[in-house]
């Protein structure tokens, strides 16, 4: 039982120990710039992809969800895109597609950094008095925090351009009614909820995953293990922020 609750105490410990070193000034800022610029590619650019498809395709089947479940002669024809558009400001552009990205970005970073461990690549820069947690990390961490507010911007677009193609090819309602629908009681205020809690998730997956590829011990194996653990606890961390960050935004 005892075992049970220092385990994750010990856990947190080590986590904010390493975000301490972590968020310490770099050596050479010259450096950090053009490793920032590196992660930004790797984890930002990289990603787009994957959000153009997904909210493209999500943007469509949320429009025909809606049009079929809420059909009525009761209920304005607007409603479709309004709708839609809630559910891409509030939910999908911020915290699904984080979700999904936990599992691309944060594997990602996981696995390099524990194979960077289990390789002693990381030993060898604290040897040569490098700061490795600095050097490594917090690229990875101010290059995902930076780009998290294009992709949902990305993944808004792409979701109304999906939403619009029902409409132009599927026939599934009139396209002046979907617009009229997307720019009804429009608060400016929801896109900014949707990046500040981006920016939060962004932070989560970077540093947690940065968190359990660092500290691997072991082989190869634990390197999988690790890159499993970081998906799974970043998804879970994310899903309780989101609860968190819904309440105080609202």
């Amino acid at each position: 039982m005892n075992t049970l609750i220092l385990k994750p105490i010990a856990t947190l410990g080590k986590y904010l120990i390493l975000m301490w070193r972590t968020f310490a000034r770099p050596d050479r800022m010259r450096m950090f710039f053009k490793q920032y610029l590196n992660e930004m590619v790797q984890l930002g650019v990289n990603s787009i992809g994957i959000v153009l498809l997904i909210s493209f395709f999500i943007g469509a089947v949320i429009t025909i969800q809606i049009k079929l479940n809420i059909e009525s002669p009761w209920m304005p024809r607007f409603v479709v895109g309004y709708t839609t558009r809630e559910i891409m400001l509030l939910e999908f552009s911020s915290s699904i597609m984080c979700l999904i990205l936990a599992g691309k970005v944060g594997s990602n970073i996981a696995s390099e950094l524990g194979t960077m461990r289990v390789t002693q690549q990381i030993d060898a820069l604290e040897i040569m008095g490098v700061n490795s947690a600095n050097y490594l990390i917090l690229p990875k961490i101010t290059a995902l925090m930076s780009m998290i507010p294009f992709l949902i911007v990305f993944s808004i677009v792409a979701g109304i351009i999906g939403a619009f193609c029902t409409c132009w090819f599927g026939g599934v309602l009139n396209a002046e009614d979907l617009e009229y629908g997307l720019q009804y009681c429009f608060q400016e205020w929801f896109v900014w909820c949707s990046f500040i809690k981006g920016i939060v998730f962004a932070f989560i997956i970077s540093s947690v995953s940065a968190f359990f590829g660092y500290t691997v011990e072991g082989g190869s194996i634990s390197v999988g293990k690790a890159s499993t653990d970081s998906v799974v606890m970043s998804s879970v961390l994310i899903l309780f922020s989101d609860l968190v960050l819904t309440r105080l935004l609202a």
